[in-house]
């Protein structure tokens, strides 16, 4: 078996365990400048309506630490994306783009009508990813983002799954 077999092979999507969450925290803290803590990310993961996915390599080895997070809210037949993070070593390799499919899919499966998300508006590569995932601008909220690169706004995007 070849070493580039091994980084080539698709990230596998499973729900978070109660392990995952120092590594689902160093993500967020190096992605985000307001980092949630191992003890938020737990009360979140505690609450039924609260999903949290990992992307993990697909390893013969068995390597499982996460590459990237996705955790999702729902509430009667809608929900929200919380938030998307990918390591930034593991950016640009399509892993955000297979959780959110992930979660797309289970939340379909779920029989939920639609998806919301707030996405910074100066965050061009991740407004692209979920346009080309069949999200359509639906709203802004100006000053959304108060450590954002542009001027804050978040656009509120929308998907229809039902």
């Amino acid at each position: 078996m070849s070493f580039w077999w091994f980084w080539a092979q698709p990230p596998v999507i499973e729900e978070a365990l109660d392990e995952d969450l120092p590594k689902i925290a160093e993500i967020h803290a190096v992605s985000f400048k307001h980092a949630w803590d191992e003890d938020e990310l737990a009360r979140m993961k505690a609450q039924d309506s609260t999903t949290i996915l990992v992307a993990r390599r697909s390893s013969p080895y068995g390597t499982r630490s996460p590459l990237g997070f996705l955790i999702l809210r729902t509430a009667a037949d809608e929900a929200e994306v919380i938030t998307i993070a990918v390591h930034p070593r593991q950016r640009g390799r399509g892993i955000g783009k297979k959780l959110m499919e992930d979660g797309l899919f289970r939340l379909y499966s779920d029989r939920c009508k639609s998806l919301f998300l707030e996405v910074d508006s100066a965050n061009d590569s991740a407004i692209l990813l979920y346009r080309s995932l069949g999200f359509k601008e639906v709203g802004k909220r100006k000053g959304y983002y108060s450590d954002s690169g542009g001027d804050g706004t978040a656009l509120v995007m929308r998907v229809d799954l039902g």
